[in-house]
């Protein structure tokens, strides 16, 4: 539950809620008035934690601490996750083999950094008469990349005046970029 949603102290506007002390323990449901009192006694909030059960779930703790450290573990999961960014390496059907070579390392290395690729072929002029040539040249480049190091998430198809297929690492290892 997002902090911003909760509420405390005088904002719960229920007549009953269900209550849990500072230890955790279940004190059953007690009058919402009679909750803030023992709160305020203690020196803590009384915070509701699960608004949608009947009575509503609250909660005997200090406020602003509990704040913290939701805000902290959010910041730890963000930090945590892991950054997929997509890239992208095009090319033409007529291009040569050096380039070729050259454009699928590129491939092989945004695999290799975690990273999903969108390879894809662009057509112009006559060229789009012969989109088959497109498609070997996308095979070749699936041909040339290493076995196992890769999936394909989406197999090459046309859009518009462009044939792409996007390729995302096989492997959970990740390698941090430098």
């Amino acid at each position: 539950m997002a902090v911003k949603e909760m509420r405390i102290n005088g904002e719960i506007r229920e007549r009953e809620i269900r209550l849990i002390d500072q230890n955790g323990d279940q004190a059953g449901i007690v009058a919402t008035i009679e909750a803030i009192n023992m709160a305020r006694d203690l020196g803590l909030d009384l915070v509701e934690v699960s608004p949608q059960a009947r009575p509503p779930v609250c909660k005997l703790l200090n406020y602003g601490k509990y704040k913290y450290e939701l805000e902290k573990k959010s910041r730890e999961q963000r930090k945590n996750a892991n950054q997929v960014r997509l890239k992208e390496v095009r090319m033409q059907p007529k291009i040569e083999r050096h380039d070729m070579d050259f454009k699928t390392r590129h491939v092989q290395e945004f695999l290799e950094q975690g990273n999903k690729v969108k390879v894809t072929v662009r057509f112009r002029g006559r060229e789009f008469a012969h989109t088959e040539l497109g498609k070997t040249k996308l095979d070749k480049v699936l041909e040339q990349l290493s076995e196992g190091s890769y999936k394909i998430d989406n197999p090459p198809k046309m859009e518009g005046r462009f044939m792409s297929m996007l390729l995302s690492p096989k492997s959970k290892t990740v390698k941090k970029e430098q």
